[in-house]
């Protein structure tokens, strides 16, 4: 059996075929990621093929599935092309192995190896396009507009009495408002006089009124 095509170094060339992938879809064409999945693709498709492994039709299907995903890298696509170039890509290595229970431990092996490396270096890779689609990158963060809940502060100092007993959470008549309030932490019992210390968006916290 030629070395290259042992099951360890072929599961090698198949993480150093996805890791590509991924860098690829990252980086949208950087060059670097492509040229190392050439050289795998290459090594790993040719050295089937010379031992008898696998046919044009397997090789067919693997360059489909990368033209799909170069195609979705220049068009601005819905991501559709990208999904059926990463299923055409796994249908054809899953041929190339056997198409049986070793080929689909040395594909996820693979897959797992090459998701470790990029984990480890993504953060290091500029983003493409095609990234964003991928990955969501929006948060709802308070500079944008977004809140959990209404913050009202304009609470802070006031004082009111307390309708239904603090144990330690219930309601204090501020002025016109009712407002459910919870105490800094002792017993407060009706009809005694509370003070606004603290709000966290919707938790208004209060303190018994020195007598």
């Amino acid at each position: 059996m030629d070395m290259v095509t042992l099951p360890v170094v072929q599961t090698l060339l198949l993480a150093i075929m996805f890791l590509a992938l991924f860098v690829e879809i990252k980086t949208g064409g950087m060059g670097g990621g492509i040229m190392l999945g050439i050289v795998a693709a290459g090594v790993f498709w040719g050295s089937r093929y010379v031992e008898g492994l696998v046919d044009l039709y397997q090789i067919a299907i693997f360059l489909v599935g990368i033209l799909c995903i170069i195609v979705e890298m220049l068009l601005p696509t819905v991501g559709l092309l990208a999904g059926v170039g990463v299923a055409a890509l796994l249908y054809s290595l899953l041929l190339a192995l056997g198409g049986d229970v070793d080929a689909m431990t040395a594909l996820g092996a693979a897959l797992i190896l090459a998701v470790v490396i990029f984990v480890l270096i993504v953060k290091k890779l500029p983003s493409s396009r095609l990234w964003h689609k991928v990955v969501l990158h929006d948060r709802s963060t308070s500079q944008r507009g977004f809140v959990s809940a209404e913050t009202r502060r304009e609470l802070i100092g006031r004082e009111g009495t307390v309708l239904t007993e603090l144990r330690p959470a219930g309601s204090v008549q501020l002025g016109e408002q009712v407002v459910d309030v919870v105490s800094e932490g002792a017993f407060v019992a009706k009809g005694e006089r509370v003070k606004v210390i603290a709000v966290n968006g919707a938790r208004v916290v209060v303190r018994r009124c020195a007598p």
